[in-house]
């Protein structure tokens, strides 16, 4: 026996090990918010010809390398702006900030680009979609006949400066459901996050008096209706991208503090009762499968709606999103300390991993936030945990494949059957080190084969496995 393991090990074969050994890599979504609005993260610079376009993908390809030399796994691309598009869409215009103007057309598919250069390297893309706010008065004027506010007014409302799609009105989740339908239709997006899929709070001026004595049923109360009109846009969302590939990750950011709680307020700002988001509920009911809960703040605003968001997690995943951009002198100037005890502490209470706002402050490296997490929190790589199946689904996990292998001097060539699945399948290779966990070679592979030159020598002589991983995340063992 303990020959034929010698030579497993020196043939470099990769059929053989035990789920305990593969299983020890973490899974943690490890997420950060690509936002889009003013080329605040990016891209700096519009494209308006082949040679700007090549520019504005390479600063976008370097910020994505270096997001994956701390093990970042899932971009929040921010693809609806503010009834402004990321993508060519057949609803709303281009935003400015790629072309130069609204409504002009850029060179590339910013978002094909982006899930592209994301999936090269393994790190999911979620279509980040700002739901209800469509811009301040003074970019619906420049937008024109292209505004939503002209295109559609029925379905719009001023408040102040603001513009806003008015969730009291049924033809708004069918809007969103569209808009939402059109993207996981035209693009293998890993997920559609929501963002301000609520109310306006009470600050703006959004006036819908005459809608609630017009539009709720008798009896129920203003604050229970603006829930179920939200609630209403969610499903509606759920229900179209569940309909078109029931894989695709559903997830919003819901305000960080749920609701007031026994011994902590929320001194009025609150996701269910100030803004009408019942985001528990939509985990609850598997309308959304992670929650990224906006925990811009520490102490006592922070550990204890930490609990219980991390108690009424249900089924789905709730992943903090954190404020690093307090760590700036120019915003809160926090200490490091106050970041790095919050991670540690959602990850100790079993927290779904961490979501970062926004990504120029982490790649900025403020208060060495990069460093850290590149050389400690975050020096070992970690995978997406799986999600639930939609109900109809009860397929099972993938088939392994037979993994074969070939040495070729100091490269290793690998092959294997196609494995087929009720989803799209990708494959992942592992590498087992004596006395190691075992360590993500490559990942996202959709071909039947591969090669690699190792770093080192020793590493040819390494067993490798291989796994099939459907679209849900279950993964063959």
């Amino acid at each position: 026996m303990r020959r034929f393991l010698f030579l497993l090990f020196f043939l470099c074969a990769a059929t053989f090990a035990s789920a305990a050994e593969v299983a020890s890599v973490p899974r943690e979504i490890r997420a950060v918010w690509l936002t889009t609005i003013s080329g605040l993260d990016w891209p700096s610079r519009p494209a308006t010809d082949a040679a700007s376009a090549k520019r504005q993908q390479r600063e976008l390809c370097r910020m994505l390398d270096q997001l994956q030399t701390i093990g970042i796994n899932v971009v929040l691309f921010q693809t609806r702006l503010r009834a402004t598009t990321a993508y060519p869409s057949a609803l709303e215009p281009y935003d400015g900030v790629f072309a130069g103007a609204p409504g002009r057309t850029p060179p590339y598919d910013p978002l094909r680009f982006a899930l592209d250069e994301c999936h090269k390297r393994g790190m999911e893309l979620h279509a980040w979609v700002v739901a209800f706010p469509i811009g301040k008065d003074g970019a619906m004027k420049r937008l024109g006949n292209r505004g939503l506010a002209k295109m559609r007014p029925e379905l719009c409302r001023r408040a102040g400066e603001e513009w806003y799609m008015n969730p009291a009105l049924p033809a708004i989740a069918d809007y969103l459901a569209k808009l939402c339908r059109e993207i996981v239709e035209n693009y293998e997006v890993d997920g559609i996050h929501l963002d301000y899929i609520r109310y306006p709070e009470h600050t703006i001026p959004f006036r819908d008096d005459a809608d609630f004595r017009r539009l709720a049923p008798a009896g129920l109360s203003k604050s229970a209706w603006r829930k179920q009109n939200v609630d209403r846009c969610v499903k509606a969302v759920a229900d179209a991208v569940k309909g078109v590939r029931p894989w695709v990750k559903l997830s919003c950011s819901p305000v960080g503090k749920y609701a007031d709680l026994p011994r902590a307020s929320s001194f009025g700002w609150n996701a269910r009762d100030a803004v009408s988001q019942d985001a528990q509920a939509w985990l609850a009911k598997g309308w959304m499968d992670w929650l990224f809960p906006m925990m811009y703040f520490d102490g006592r605003h922070f550990y204890p709606f930490l609990a219980d968001w991390k108690e009424n997690e249900g089924p789905g995943r709730v992943i903090p999103g954190l404020g690093i951009y307090f760590l700036s002198p120019s915003e809160k100037n926090w200490d490091l300390h106050v970041v790095t005890r919050q991670m540690s502490v959602s990850r100790m209470m079993g927290l779904g991993g961490h979501a970062f706002f926004r990504t120029r402050f982490l790649l900025n490296d403020v208060k060495g936030l990069f460093s850290w997490l590149r050389t400690d929190f975050y020096s070992q790589p970690a995978l997406v945990p799986p999600i639930s199946p939609v109900a109809s689904d009860t397929s099972a996990a993938p088939a392994a494949p037979e993994l074969r292998v070939e040495r070729e001097g100091k490269t290793l060539h690998f092959s294997w059957n196609a494995i087929t699945a009720t989803t799209p399948v990708h494959y992942r290779l592992y590498r087992l080190d004596a006395g190691r966990d075992a360590v993500v070679v490559a990942d996202h592979l959709t071909d039947t084969s591969f090669s690699l030159t190792p770093a080192l020598p020793s590493l040819l002589h390494s067993t490798y496995v291989l796994t099939a991983v459907d679209a849900y995340g279950r993964e063959s063992l």
